[in-house]
């Protein structure tokens, strides 16, 4: 090796961007001060720091990963880079809590004997006894926490906990020695009985946030840990899912769990993929259908083909994206960050005041250690740090876990005040699946015409490609070889068919080819107005062009359509029809669903401006297949992909939606709002703790003791109210469409009869 390559080997990894856990946080102070010392490193562009995971997310250009380590370190916290799918720690013995009772209720209890005439109070130096492990061993972790947050020049919980007993613990002390043990004006249940309140608060705050995590946990527990593949020709042998190879061919049994993405090769059954697309019903899998890796195999035994492993596969880019919007920070933090920024500096110079106006105004400086003891612990900002991120890991969790994966906090709080909703319509709001309905030829039989259309469409993966070819393939035709074949995007295809330039298209293609406007428009008017979608075909023989006839196809209406707009009516949502179908189809589709606008014959690069102009009036929600539509699914301010579960679509759209059912975008957007609606209940009653707190805990209204269990509660309480985000249910059922078998006709052109002045009958039909 030369010394430049070991110079470069010897440089510090360096990354775009990256995923760290931070260990030490307790509030929302905590949370602002590790993002500013992340973003004070250089080639940092953004960290965002969630409290309820324990995670930052960096972003930036070139960024050393070990600066961002000893940065936040010097805060006073632990860092390391996350690994995919970590979860968070586990959950911390309950034995402090124990003990820190046991210690804390023989202080308490005689307080309970006064209410009734008997003097329990035990001996002063018993108490301190008492209270002095509490104080010192069981609070340990607040004094450490205060350290590094005062040694960073900041504040937080475990400052205002740690000043707030000590306080009461040093007055209580005082007494005792200069009474020369004689004193009974201890206080010593108070400091014992906030500490344990706060370590039994955070236990059940953890015990909760754990399970906000369980969606994850849940697509993890989808990964097997062994894969059956067949060696040395078809013998069969267990390996290591880490062990599999693209290529590799798998056996799946019928129970088995799918472990990796693969391709069906041998053998026909149903799996269930209901905890990956949230569709209940079994799919079948037969030759050439795709298996996705946390399916579960269910009745006959198949062998697929490994097509991807590890981190490419679909299962881990969904627990990639659930990770990512869970980890990522709401808009609606902003406040959060701003007034915790400044919150505990105000709370001590709140407690200060508080001291000296009872102090100095009344003269009773015990009675002012204790009221400013219960200000510094009613304000500490759990639960504001917890408001926000709580919410949101619930809402997406719940959601993930049917079918529908959103990004990011920002997708989920754009997509809750959304006023449109654009469709595309192929494959969303109808089937898909085209079927061709009739033919009319224009001196040609039906027969050569479809033999055209085979040619010049045989190698494309068009919808109305493949309703061809099913027809063309039930005719027993064979297609003829065709040169020089090129898409033209929106409009169709273009040939050379045995040496004559063909073309198979829409309307808009024949008008660009020289086919009289006038033409096309008398032929469409005779055509039976059933919403169908019109093809062309045309050639130029010599001279000039001759259409060679006109195919009509149909598609069915998706199931669950009509639902999924009258659900998206009801919560004031306007819907948009944006395709790049005829004007009759398109029209035939928004008259059967109540559309309120209709944009058709639109080009895939037109969509994108119609999407920026329908912004205008509110927010816009895009809702297409996150490959073709992908310029107007950005331009959205939140595309929806459907179905597809691609990378692809998971990388354009702000939403991916795991099954083709139209009513998992009403789903969608109702989560959104009901997650939205949390956020703010949290951040309500957050705020509510604190300001009407202070107040009371100011003017001497509110015992340090009930403002221990105030504030050990209200970080339980915000959890516990994000956490009922887990009982929704999706209102689809997402049932999904059989394939039609319909029949295809072959008719005379419009005007035109058949020879002997008899109509073309029944071409060929398919029960």
């Amino acid at each position: 090796m030369n010394q430049s390559n070991a110079e470069m080997s010897l440089q510090p990894p360096r990354v775009d961007g990256i995923e760290l856990t931070i260990e030490g946080m307790t509030c929302a102070s905590c949370v602002a001060r590790v993002e500013r010392a992340l973003q004070r490193v250089p080639g940092v562009e953004s960290a965002a720091v969630n409290l309820a995971n324990e995670r930052a997310s960096v972003a930036g250009q070139g960024i050393e990963v070990e600066k961002l380590l000893e940065a936040v370190r010097r805060t006073g916290y632990d860092a390391r880079p996350s690994t995919p799918g970590e979860e968070l720690a586990e959950l911390p013995s309950f034995a402090p809590v124990v003990v820190g009772a046991m210690l804390s209720l023989p202080l308490v209890l005689p307080m309970a004997g006064e209410l009734f005439g008997h003097h329990w109070m035990l001996p002063g130096w018993l108490q301190l006894l008492l209270a002095t492990p509490v104080q010192f061993i069981l609070g340990a972790r607040f004094y450490t926490g205060a350290w590094k947050a005062l040694r960073g020049g900041v504040g937080n919980m475990d400052l205002l906990v740690a000043l707030g007993t000590s306080a009461a613990y040093g007055l209580s002390t005082y007494h005792l020695l200069a009474s020369q043990g004689q004193a009974s004006d201890l206080y010593y249940e108070t400091s014992s009985i906030i500490i344990t309140l706060i370590l039994l608060g955070k236990w059940l705050e953890l015990r909760a946030r754990r399970q906000t995590t369980a969606a994850i946990r849940a697509l993890q527990a989808l990964r097997p840990d062994t894969a059956r593949v067949l060696r040395d020709g078809d013998r069969e042998a267990l390996i290591k899912v880490a062990d599999l190879r693209i290529g590799d061919r798998m056996v799946l049994l019928p129970g088995e769990r799918v472990p990796a993405d693969g391709e069906v090769i041998l053998g026909e059954g149903m799996q269930d993929e209901s905890l990956l697309t949230g569709e209940s019903m079994p799919v079948m899998k037969q030759a050439g259908a795709g298996v996705t890796g946390g399916a579960v195999n269910l009745d006959a035994r198949i062998v697929a083909r490994v097509t991807a492993t590890g981190t490419e596969t679909v299962l881990a880019g969904i627990i990639r994206l659930v990770e990512q919007a869970q980890s990522r920070k709401a808009p609606i933090q902003r406040l959060v960050d701003q007034v915790s920024a400044v919150f505990v500096p105000v709370v001590v110079g709140i407690a200060v005041l508080t001291l000296l106006g009872w102090g100095m105004l009344e003269g009773d400086w015990t009675r002012a250690i204790l009221n400013a003891v219960a200000v510094l612990v009613i304000a500490c900002p759990c639960a504001l740090g917890l408001a926000t991120p709580t919410a949101i890991m619930a809402g997406t969790g719940v959601a993930a876990r049917h079918g529908i994966l959103i990004r990011d906090a920002e997708a989920l709080e754009t997509l809750q005040s959304v006023r449109t909703v654009a469709f595309d319509k192929t494959g969303t709001l109808t089937a898909g699946r085209p079927r061709m309905e009739t033919i009319y030829p224009f001196g040609i039989t039906g027969t050569e015409f479809l033999a055209l259309a085979a040619a010049v469409q045989s190698g494309s993966e068009h919808p109305l490609a493949a309703a061809l070819r099913d027809a063309w393939t039930a005719a027993d035709i064979a297609a003829q070889p065709a040169d020089d074949v090129r898409a033209l995007p929106g409009r169709g295809v273009t040939a050379t068919v045995h040496g004559v330039p063909t073309w198979f298209g829409n309307q808009r293609l024949m008008a660009e080819i020289g086919v009289g406007i006038g033409e096309l428009a008398e032929i469409s008017a005779a055509l039976p107005d059933a919403g169908h979608t019109v093809s062309w075909m045309a050639q130029r023989p010599a001279g000039d062009i001759m259409l060679r006839g006109v195919v009509t196809f149909a598609d069915s209406l998706r199931e669950g359509a009509a639902e999924a707009i009258a659900g998206l009516h009801r919560r004031g949502i306007a819907i948009a029809l944006i395709s790049g179908d005829s004007r009759q189809a398109a029209d035939h589709i928004a008259r059967q669903l109540g559309l309120d606008q209709v944009h058709a014959e639109v080009l895939p690069g037109e969509k994108a401006g119609i999407v920026s102009a329908l912004r205008d009036s509110g927010r816009v929600a895009m809702v297409g297949d996150g490959i073709n539509d992908a310029p107007a699914l950005t331009t959205a301010d939140i595309g929806i992909a459907m179905g597809s579960g691609t990378d692809v679509a998971m990388q354009t759209a702000g939403l991916t939606l795991m099954h083709s059912d139209p009513r998992r975008v009403v789903d969608a957007i109702d989560i959104s709002r009901r997650t939205y609606r949390k956020i703010r209940q949290n951040l309500f009653w957050a705020f509510v703790y604190n300001l009407a707190g202070i107040p009371l805990a100011a003017l001497g209204l509110l015992d340090p003791m009930v403002a221990g269990a105030a504030m050990a509660m209200s970080s339980v309480s915000v959890v516990l109210n994000a956490l009922l985000l887990k009982g929704w249910q999706p209102a689809a059922t997402g049932a999904g469409t059989a394939a039609p078998s319909p029949g295809v006709s072959v008719s005379p052109g419009p005007g035109e009869q058949a020879p002997g002045g008899r109509p073309y009958g029944l071409f060929w039909s398919e029960a």
